[in-house]
């Protein structure tokens, strides 16, 4: 624990009743409820409908934590990669709450708004690893979840975490053109293939910024 439960609370209650969005980094079972207490107390003072904020990481949780994570509001920003370099896992929390670890599918069933990243430079920056790792998980199978599912996480779930959906995380009329080519289809490819996928070309702004040789050579034929 970095603060004592008390300072927490000071501080998120200091944000919260700032109008700005929490991001908390919180690892266990523990620190999940502390800072649920935390944001529980400043809601209370200060009720807020649509603050998003969010628990970096969220990871080793049960069914009662993602419960009241749903009923705050709260967002889990979590880190799909770790599913792989996080091999240790059950070594040190036993398979009972190591199943509890990274349980993408049930805070989705329960309601509980997830976004993802990679938490580079700890883990490697490229969202199609991270979008492999959720889809193709071996351990506790029960979590995996679909490509589709996967993708929002990445784009149109992560636009809203920071209140920018009517600007980004689709391809719409409208909405920046950040987008990129790949040269497959996640959808198409056999789950275990995704992290072989290329970034052909992105665009940011609608002015293509990268290209692959490939690309280049197939747009010069």
């Amino acid at each position: 624990m970095i603060h004592s439960e008390e300072k927490l609370q000071e501080l998120i209650m200091k944000v919260h009743t700032a109008g700005l969005q929490l991001a908390v980094h919180a690892i266990g079972d523990r620190a999940l409820d502390n800072v649920l207490t935390a944001v529980e107390k400043a809601l209370k003072k200060t009720p807020r409908k649509d603050h998003r904020h969010r628990i970096e990481h969220a990871s080793v949780l049960n069914k009662a934590l993602i419960g009241r994570m749903r009923r705050l509001g709260m967002m889990a920003s979590v880190q799909p990669h770790f599913i792989i370099s996080d091999f240790w896992v059950a070594d040190r929390l036993g398979p009972r709450r190591a199943r509890w670890t990274y349980p993408f599918k049930s805070l989705i069933q329960e309601g509980v708004q997830i976004v993802a990243g990679s938490d580079c430079p700890v883990e490697p920056i490229s969202p199609l690893l991270g979008i492999w790792a959720a889809v193709s998980r071996e351990s506790f199978p029960e979590e995996t979840i679909t490509v589709d599912e996967a993708l929002r996480l990445y784009t149109a779930d992560a636009a809203a975490a920071s209140f920018e959906e009517d600007i980004k995380g689709s391809i719409e009329v409208g909405k920046l053109a950040d987008l990129v080519v790949l040269s497959h289809d996640p959808q198409k490819v056999p789950p275990d293939k995704i992290k072989e996928i290329k970034v052909e070309m992105t665009f940011v702004g609608g002015n293509m910024v990268y290209a692959s040789g490939e690309a280049e050579r197939k747009a010069s034929t």
